[in-house]
């Protein structure tokens, strides 16, 4: 762990404390006292009001994140919000902790230390800028084009980005002398570890194997509307949004948060000198390279036949027992178990907006000012309110079970598009809409969390991505859908 050195006080801290603390208590108070809207129960408004609170307060962040999000849950489960029994409230309040994603995210955390333990990630690290370690823009691309190789085979964008690309990607900025949690952090890893991210949200979108909820959404089509979409049909759909954003996001990033080293011409020369110094392949380095490549092929192969989740345990176990890790290493990692903790209490936190009714109220009331209008309108504000409502969920999965059905019903009744249409309509942005939040796809706490990229830039650079990715898909892919529907 890279030692953190501390930031210097700055005038009217004080003031910013108090809005830290007081902004999530004035909003949650203000929505909680509001009269509670037709057809919402007040348990349900008073929840959404909890709600609101918390999600302010990860912002603000008066308190670690992973503390905000314990005492949500517990305010939560005391109170009796989302359910009256005390044992049914704890149990609730726990589901989290049983929650798949949230131990896939754990694992790969874990994959990180092991690269970082063995050696291996400064390895591949400096062959990567032997390779194109000239421009710093070249190592953006160099994480779009991995990931956008592996995408298609990969399931799980939480095992394809946080468990292989992460732990490869997280050992650059340290040979570059940047370093987490600390102002050196934007000569290089800010812009390289985000952009990993903003890549990884444009591939899920891409195949429809690339994102394990966009295979529960052909799940929930077929049975919904009973119409099936081909492998091949949603890559042709997706296509033209894809390349494009793949295209621009690293350049993009490189504009609007730039790294402050941009060019390195010495840096290939420099890091073959270094390879040469760490000398051959250890035997723990071997191990754990062949421990990732069982974790890709039974990731890549046999999705079927053991869970993505088990497979990356799997994986960890045969990591301590191996002796790559050891379990005071384990027991030392604290950032695994400090996302660990905060992710598993805010999935329970937004799993209660939909088992208090609030969600299918919201998308309910929604729904009839989706019609009325032209066409292409019609379509925008459908998929702006299901891409824009992911603000509410921790993970896509959540959001596809909760909203996919009930936007699909209201999508059929509208004119403009065939049911096939619809679905691929709102099918499509599905991994895209991962980026907007901390929280909104399995990679993002690791990202959030590897003190690389501070929450509030984190924050605003996903609200300006989701904006971009939004409306590139509604000016370029909605065009696309209904010219290949004719």
């Amino acid at each position: 762990m890279t030692e953190t050195t501390p930031l210097p006080k700055t005038r009217g801290g004080g003031w910013r404390s108090a809005v830290q603390v007081g902004l999530p208590l004035v909003v949650g108070a203000g929505i909680a006292l509001a009269p509670v809207p037709d057809g919402l129960t007040a348990n349900a408004w008073l929840y959404f009001a909890l709600f609101a609170a918390v999600m302010l307060a990860v912002i603000t962040e008066p308190i670690p994140i992973a503390a905000v999000g314990l005492v949500g849950i517990v305010a939560a489960a005391v109170s009796g919000l989302v359910r009256e029994s005390p044992a049914q409230a704890t149990a609730w309040a726990l589901g989290g902790f049983a929650d798949r994603t949230v131990w896939l995210v754990f694992a790969a955390c874990m994959f990180a230390l092991g690269y970082e333990k063995t050696g291996l990630g400064r390895r591949i690290a400096l062959l990567l800028i032997r390779a194109m370690g000239h421009r710093t823009l070249g190592l953006g691309y160099a994480a779009a084009f991995s990931d956008l190789a592996l995408a298609p085979f990969m399931p799980s964008n939480t095992a394809r980005s946080g468990g292989t690309i992460y732990p490869i990607l997280s050992n650059i900025p340290g040979l570059y002398g940047s370093h987490p949690h600390d102002p050196s952090a934007r000569k290089l890893g800010s812009y390289l570890i985000y952009t990993a991210l903003a890549v990884t949200c444009v591939t899920s979108s891409m195949f429809a194997t690339a994102l394990a909820p966009n295979v529960m959404a052909l799940g929930i089509v077929s049975a919904t509307i009973h119409v099936d979409i081909a492998w091949i049909d949603w890559l042709r759909a997706a296509a033209p949004v894809g390349i494009i954003l793949l295209a621009v996001v690293p350049l993009l990033l490189y504009k609007i948060y730039p790294p402050e080293i941009k060019e390195s011409p010495d840096a290939p020369r420099w890091a073959d000198d270094e390879l040469r110094r760490m000398g051959p392949i250890t035997r723990r380095e071997k191990t754990l390279l062949a421990l990732v490549t069982m974790a890709l092929a039974l990731w890549i192969g046999a999705a079927d036949s053991i869970d993505a989740t088990m497979v990356a345990l799997l994986v960890v176990a045969l990591m301590l027992l191996l002796g790559v890790v050891t379990w005071t290493d384990a027991l030392g990692n604290g950032p695994a178990w400090n996302i660990l903790i905060w992710l598993a209490t805010l999935v329970t936190m937004a799993n209660g907006l939909a088992e208090v009714g609030f969600v299918k109220w919201l998308a309910e009331s929604l729904a009839p000012t989706f019609a009325g209008h032209s066409v292409p309108v019609s379509m925008t504000l459908l998929v702006g309110s299901f891409f824009f409502l992911h603000y509410l969920f921790a993970g896509v999965t959540s959001h596809v079970s909760a909203l996919l059905p009930v936007f699909l019903g209201v999508a059929v009744q509208l004119p403009g598009a065939t049911p096939l249409g619809w679905a691929m309509l709102l099918c499509l942005p599905l991994g895209l809409m991962g980026i907007i939040t901390p929280y909104g796809t399995g990679p993002s706490p690791i990202y959030y969390g590897c003190g690389y990229i501070p929450g509030k830039d984190f924050w605003r650079l996903g609200l300006i991505l989701g904006v971009l990715y939004f409306l590139v898909y509604v000016t370029v892919g909605v065009p696309w859908l209904r010219f290949l529907e004719m």
